[in-house]
């Protein structure tokens, strides 16, 4: 995995879990890697890792069964796009938003664009 610097690592661990999640990679109640492994795996100190995972279950996006492991939460596709989302709206769509005043980027062209997105990907 490549990190960014413009952001914690701790948070782009926590969006490569929930893509794991939205990618249905990892399904609900599933058990996912345990910090060692997911340290080793992302070559990070595993108290990186931890710290990401609380984040999660803060989140109800994992569980931690005592003694087992962390797993995937029964909610956790519904708590990922909120938390995700509410990212983007706070973080992205700003920066989004003066890009198309600045650049005088009409609302029918990024609808089409969209929209070719859409098919092109899914």
């Amino acid at each position: 995995m490549e990190f960014r610097d413009n952001k914690a690592i701790y948070l782009q661990i926590a969006e490569y879990v929930c893509e794991h999640i939205l990618l249905e990679k990892w399904q609900a109640d599933q058990k996912i890697p345990s910090v060692r492994e997911m340290a080793v795996t992302l070559e990070v100190n595993p108290n990186t890792v931890m710290r990401t995972y609380e984040l999660l279950q803060n989140k109800n996006i994992i569980n931690n069964k005592r003694g087992i492991g962390f797993f995937v939460a029964e909610e956790a596709v519904a708590n990922v796009k909120s938390y995700r989302k509410a990212q983007f709206m706070e973080d992205e769509l700003p920066i989004v938003f003066r890009n198309i005043y600045l650049l005088n980027i009409d609302f029918e062209e990024l609808q089409t664009r969209y929209n070719t997105f859409v098919k092109e990907n899914f």
